[in-house]
């Protein structure tokens, strides 16, 4: 990705703990002991096709992709 840094960030006010995210791109998303997920900020650039997806399927729109 070019330009500004892209970030991926978790609502944890929002996360309900459905997991989908985690079941599209574990290899970013994580549920900790607090049942609520959490994420790697700055996933390699292949893997944003699943943390796009991951943020789409997110019931509760916890997920957030953000620049700079």
């Amino acid at each position: 990705m070019t330009g500004s840094p892209i970030r991926v960030r978790v609502d944890r006010d929002l996360c309900e703990a459905h997991a989908l995210c985690i079941e599209i791109a574990p290899e970013v998303f994580d549920l900790g002991d607090d049942a609520v997920a959490s994420c790697e900020e700055t996933p390699p650039e292949a893997l944003w096709p699943k943390v796009k997806s991951a943020a789409s399927a997110c019931p509760r729109q916890a997920i957030s992709i953000v620049e700079g």
